[in-house]
């Protein structure tokens, strides 16, 4: 498994490449929310779109990153999830659980939905105080 990473304003999204595996994975989907979430993002996105296998520890390591997020006041959201993940999803009822988006970018938007806020282009310039640089 390898993870990609990049930021859009406060958001973070985590691309990741792989089978979601308990030896693949581990914990590091997890720590890694974890650490970004004490680096100050408020919202994280993890593309699944490369995905093609989760299994049970997987699953698990999503659950964790999801609650150590919630736990903060954050939210998680899942992009790009495969049809096999998405039954995976639905079997353990976790489909009610997670927002899900065709892809990242509109799982980015969702956040600025939801604060009535807009969201900043990727590679955008923005002053400290949130606005556009023009």
């Amino acid at each position: 498994m390898r993870i990609d990473e990049r930021a859009i304003g406060d958001i973070a999204i985590i691309t990741v490449h792989g089978d979601i595996t308990l030896n693949a994975a581990g914990t590091s989907l997890a720590d890694r929310a974890r650490a970004l979430l004490e680096q100050g993002r408020r919202g994280l996105v993890f593309d699944l779109s490369n995905v093609r296998y989760v299994d049970s520890g997987g699953l698990g390591s999503l659950v964790e990153a999801y609650s150590a997020a919630k736990h903060r006041g954050c939210a998680l959201k899942l992009a790009g999830v495969t049809r096999r993940l998405n039954d995976l999803l639905v079997i353990t009822r976790l489909l009610n659980v997670f927002d899900c988006f065709e892809t990242g970018e509109d799982a980015v938007q969702s956040f600025a939905l939801r604060t009535g806020v807009a969201t900043a282009q990727a590679g955008a310039p923005r002053r400290a105080d949130g606005s556009g640089a023009g």
